[in-house]
């Protein structure tokens, strides 16, 4: 594949163990050279509403954000609230990746329009497999909605 026909991602995760790993799971699909990574929920925004050191970013917006919940300064809900409350924002697909199991957080991503919510697995290989199965699908196969698409 193209590098150039790749989605861009971005992941707001605050851990950097799971940064590490998914973005080694991405790589074994060759998909890691276009993932943005935040490391919690306000750079996240200040990613999305280009605010702050994104102020000049001119690229297009992410073709899927993979969010994590629990997280400093802002959470993942909170994240998912402001980009469903933003017309420009609604309409990129999210997927939650924690490790929260909770059936508050579960209801309330859905309430709020996430797209998918995926616990976070236990063991290694089979974290690396879930992202790999998460990327192909939102940065290859999944068809993003026009905002997300790179301006030349």
């Amino acid at each position: 594949m193209n590098s150039n026909d790749l989605k861009r991602i971005l992941l707001i995760e605050d851990d950097a163990k799971d940064v590490t790993l998914t973005l080694d799971a991405m790589k074994q699909y060759q998909l890691a050279n276009d993932v943005m990574v935040t490391r919690d929920g306000e750079e996240g925004l200040d990613y999305l509403f280009r605010r702050g050191k994104f102020s000049g970013r001119t690229n297009g917006d992410p073709a899927v954000v993979l969010l994590d919940l629990k997280m400093p300064k802002v959470d993942g809900i909170e994240v998912l609230r402001e980009m469903k409350a933003e017309a420009k924002l609604k309409t990129i697909p999210i997927v939650i990746l924690t490790s929260s199991r909770e059936s508050r957080d579960l209801d309330e991503c859905y309430k709020l329009g996430v797209n998918a919510y995926v616990v976070k697995p236990v063991k290694f290989l089979d974290f690396i497999e879930a992202v790999k199965g998460l990327a192909v699908f939102w940065a290859i196969i999944n068809e993003p909605p026009s905002s997300t698409l790179k301006k030349k």
